[in-house]
């Protein structure tokens, strides 16, 4: 059992108290220096000083210059041919060719390269490279889905006031950029602050434009120099024309002057297969096809007047609201006019009646689309009013086959495949556009009845090649709604 015993004691009563008060310094001890007390000491060399008993450390920083990445291109073009050939010349290769393979050298050559490549041939016999290892296997049938287009991107006006984008034109190295025409076709319903800019899009990079372009007038009509991919014209509301080159910024590098241009908006805008790159030809609802060389765009170096009379007057003329140009056949082209009539012209007859090659009629409006087949030229695809047509230029009297009556006013074609689109296999897959989004059409059936898919109203379309596989087909087609239904919008 412990004994505890418990006492309490206050603080104040043990301990001496701590008093403290305000008083003035004072000198306890003051100790004068004496020098003679250095002579008995000896300066220590080397002195070593210990801080801390941890063992030093070091730090070391580095930076590394920052690695900066450019984008290059390089500029690929066909070789081997002289300097005053033009490879882009079919007339000037082919007689080239013909003069190349008279020469003796290119028969020895072509001998000799003939005997190893009959070595290389034979070799097939010890081993067939064709031969099919798995042929007794059955195919998985696979069912032929109905062709369709997938909106890939959504390209917007960036403007606050929406306008239609009433013309596109692919990047002609690629299906990357896309330049967009954007202009108000309604008569005097622009609003005052309604922006004249159009633009150059990166479909990879659509939150903005890669390039504003920024003319006098609002584009109606914007193309890509198919030669120089920097070069790009356009026409104009005001009857203009101009031309940009994008490695010089978005202003115009020249344009034309009012008093030798077009007096109402330029719907087509088409480059010519040149030597120089620099040829284009415009056409306008005022009934005129100029043409133009960007060198010097002071005045049209060719005027044609649209009168079907052949008496060259103006007041006589049709409209031209669509223009279509085939450069496998460099002197002809046809021109699509407000009063539904299609007009073929010869630019190389010798006098401007001469030029006017014959008319089709056949639509009870304005043709707003039209297109010629790659593989077969002389048929041609016209769209007006409510119908899609199909024409043979040996038959002027009727088209050979047209599309049924559609409730919604067709204002947009194209055709699928190749840079005009008809399908390589057969006479051709038209695609017209209407409303809703229509899907291609196979002219081998009958009646040619346009499907549909979609709830727009589309201005323009266009196509790019190349985008056509086995599994099915992939379209990059844009199609603006026109102001009155969502205008500004652009769809890949």
């Amino acid at each position: 059992m412990e004994i505890v015993y418990v006492y309490t004691k206050k603080r104040s009563d043990f301990g001496r108290p701590c008093n403290f008060s305000d008083r003035p310094a004072e000198v306890t001890v003051d100790i004068p220096p004496d020098p003679s007390a250095a002579d008995g000491f000896m300066a220590r060399n080397p002195v070593d000083a210990y801080v801390q008993h941890t063992s030093d450390m070091s730090e070391h920083e580095v930076n590394t210059e920052r690695v900066e990445v450019e984008t290059r291109g390089v500029n690929h073009t066909e070789g081997g041919w002289p300097k005053d050939i033009n490879p882009q010349e079919m007339e000037q290769t082919i007689r080239f060719r013909k003069k190349a393979e008279k020469d003796e050298n290119y028969i020895n050559t072509i001998t000799h390269l003939g005997t190893l490549m009959e070595h290389c041939i034979k070799q097939n016999n010890a081993i067939n490279i064709y031969e099919e290892y798995f042929g007794e296997e059955e195919m998985d049938e696979v069912e032929d889905e109905p062709p369709s287009a997938k909106t890939i991107n959504v390209i917007r006006d960036p403007n606050i006031t929406k306008r239609t984008a009433t013309h596109l034109s692919w990047h002609p190295d690629g299906c990357k950029k896309l330049a967009v025409a954007y202009s108000s076709l309604e008569f005097q319903q622009n609003v005052k602050d309604m922006s004249f800019d159009s633009y150059i899009w990166d479909l990879e990079n659509s939150n903005k434009p890669e390039l504003v372009l920024k003319p006098s007038s609002p584009l109606v009509s914007l193309e890509y120099n198919p030669k120089d991919s920097h070069i790009l014209a356009g026409g104009c509301y005001n009857g203009q024309i101009a031309y940009w080159d994008t490695r010089k910024g978005g202003l115009p590098v020249e344009v034309s002057t009012v008093e030798f241009s077009h007096r109402d908006p330029v719907y087509g805008t088409i480059w010519l297969q040149s030597k120089t790159g620099t040829d284009c030809f415009s056409a306008s609802t005022d009934g005129q096809v100029l043409w133009w060389d960007i060198r010097k765009l002071s005045e049209p170096t060719e005027t044609l007047v649209l009168d079907i009379t052949r008496k060259g007057l103006l007041e006589n003329a049709l409209g031209a609201i669509s223009l279509e140009f085939e450069p496998t056949m460099p002197t002809k082209f046809m021109v699509g006019t407000e009063q539904g009539i299609v007009i073929t012209c010869n630019r190389k007859a010798k006098t401007p009646p001469e030029k006017i090659a014959g008319t089709y009629s056949g639509h009870h409006g304005p043709v707003y689309a039209l297109a010629r087949n790659p593989f077969y030229p002389k048929f041609f695809l016209t769209v007006g009013d409510w119908t899609a047509r199909i024409w043979s230029e040996e038959n002027k009297e009727s088209p050979i086959m047209w599309t049924k009556w559609v409730l919604e006013h067709c204002e947009a074609s194209c055709l699928l495949h190749d840079q005009n689109g008809w399908d390589a296999g057969h006479l051709g897959l038209p695609l017209q556009a209407e409303r809703p989004l229509p899907q291609p059409e196979d002219l081998r059936r009958a009646p040619l009845q346009p499907a549909s898919a979609g709830q727009r109203v589309l201005r323009r379309l266009r196509l790019e090649a190349g985008h056509r596989h086995a599994a099915g087909n992939l379209l990059r087609a844009l199609h603006p709604a026109e102001e009155r239904e969502d205008p500004g919008h652009s769809y890949v």
